[in-house]
């Protein structure tokens, strides 16, 4: 019985002994006199039992055939099924047998026939209660970023990175797939959201070094920001970069995480993508477009704070690591353990033991410019000798021979003199004990 027949129950057990009239009881129930004396004959009649309502328990006149409800229970046990990781949830799979099978079935209707079935359990974990930050009120205000690692091709393929933005206002998502979450992973994301939307306002992501560093003593003394490559494509973009200090406080990503986990795995198992350049065109073609059709909401203000995207041309100055070296007096730059021969007419503007910026590209294209201006260079080969180590290998070390100064060097005259003196002092000791031995003379 629901609450409020149990309710009634109570009343009318009152009336029953008399405590209470059943104009009383009208009222306490807010019901009509008529209605109530209807309802006091059935408890007479027919006890508490007689207050429940007739059809509880009875199949509705609108529910599934029996029919259908094992066909839609047979699909998902043979298509949507399986492990607790691997089973599609009941949002997931209605939206599937609507598309794929032609069965349109709600999602909180097969959520109780899979649960009734054992093919969908609840799972809640209790979390540490936390207060969840307002979403900003603009597109394009603060977009955040982050690398989720996960088997996402399973055994298919090669293990990955999804390297995965998300607007805070609107929870618009776009996401790219590589080996790693590297500098050109982070960097190439960025791009691709620059391309397609404009250059935001502010950037959210992890205090990893790959972001954002702590300053090294030198930087500390002298009051500098330390900043990455990373944060130097930032700055010159003019988008704030802001470290979050726990996984919570950038909770739109990390959820979208678990919601990529979730549904892009099982998608990428049914199209049988086995690499992560079909796994990023699929997700071009067909997830993220179909995904921000449904997740996207609309922001609080309709102004976007998007700023125009440069020319790709300037992008590509941008989208580079910059490293500075010194120019020795041969007019030759290291970088990478390699030799780079400064030449031609504008050699003369970067002078010897001056500093250089070597720009190094995605793609491993290089540049050495001097204020801004390129210079032309050429590849030489590394020279011989002891002095130069590749990279991981360490030179084989080096006897030293002892240095000893010669018996006329400037460095010795100090002792040379203590030795004289040492000596004199000696002499004089001598003749002075000599005079003491000596008789004296008779008158």
């Amino acid at each position: 019985m629901s609450k409020r027949e149990l309710a009634r129950v109570g009343v009318l057990a009152r009336v029953k002994s008399q405590d209470l009239r059943v104009v009383d009881a009208a009222v306490l129930l807010r019901l009509s006199y008529r209605q109530t004396k209807r309802l006091w004959k059935r408890y007479r009649e027919e006890g508490a039992v007689g207050l429940k309502h007739r059809s509880a328990g009875r199949r509705s006149n609108r529910a599934h055939g029996e029919e259908l409800r094992r066909k839609v229970l047979g699909l998902v046990r043979k298509k949507y099924g399986g492990e607790v990781g691997e089973r599609f949830g009941p949002t997931l799979a209605a939206e599937h047998l609507g598309s794929e099978d032609g069965l349109k079935i709600g999602a909180e209707t097969l959520r109780r026939w899979m649960l009734a079935e054992g093919l969908w359990s609840r799972e809640r974990r209790r979390r540490r209660h936390r207060r969840r930050r307002e979403r900003k009120e603009h597109l394009g205000e603060l977009v955040q970023m982050d690398g989720s690692f996960h088997p996402w091709l399973e055994k298919r393929g090669p293990e990955g990175c999804l390297m995965d933005m998300a607007d805070d206002a609107t929870n618009t998502t776009l996401a790219r797939l590589g080996e790693e979450e590297t500098i050109w992973a982070a960097a190439g994301a960025l791009r691709a959201w620059i391309e397609r939307y404009g250059v935001p306002w502010a950037l959210y992501v992890d205090w990893k070094n790959l972001y954002k560093r702590c300053a090294t003593p030198r930087e500390r003394l002298r009051g500098e920001e330390p900043i990455t490559q990373f944060g130097g494509m930032c700055r010159k973009l003019g988008i704030e970069l802001i470290a979050a200090s726990s996984p919570q406080a950038k909770g739109r990503v990390e959820r979208m995480h678990g919601t990529h986990q979730d549904r892009l795995v099982k998608k990428l198992r049914r199209k049988r993508i086995r690499t992560h350049a079909e796994a990023n065109a699929y997700l071009e073609a067909e997830y993220l477009p179909e995904h921000n059709r449904r997740f996207a909401r609309p922001a609080a203000r309709r102004e976007d704070y998007h700023r125009r995207a440069p020319g790709a041309a300037e992008l590509d100055r941008i989208f580079r690591l910059e490293s500075e070296r010194a120019v020795s007096q041969d007019w030759v730059v290291r970088y990478a353990n390699r030799f780079f021969q400064l030449e031609g007419p504008r050699c003369h503007y970067a002078p010897s033991k001056g500093k250089v910026v070597v720009c190094e590209g995605p793609d491993g294209n290089l540049a050495i410019e001097y204020r801004g201006q390129a210079l032309a260079w050429r590849e030489i080969p590394a020279p011989a000798g002891p002095c130069v180590q590749e990279r991981g290998i360490a030179a084989p070390s080096v006897a030293k021979r002892k240095w000893v100064p010669p018996s006329d060097h400037p460095w010795r005259q100090a002792a040379r003199r203590a030795a004289e003196r040492r000596e004199l002092g000696g002499a004089a000791a001598v003749a002075t004990r000599s005079s003491l031995a000596l008789p004296c003379a008779s008158p």
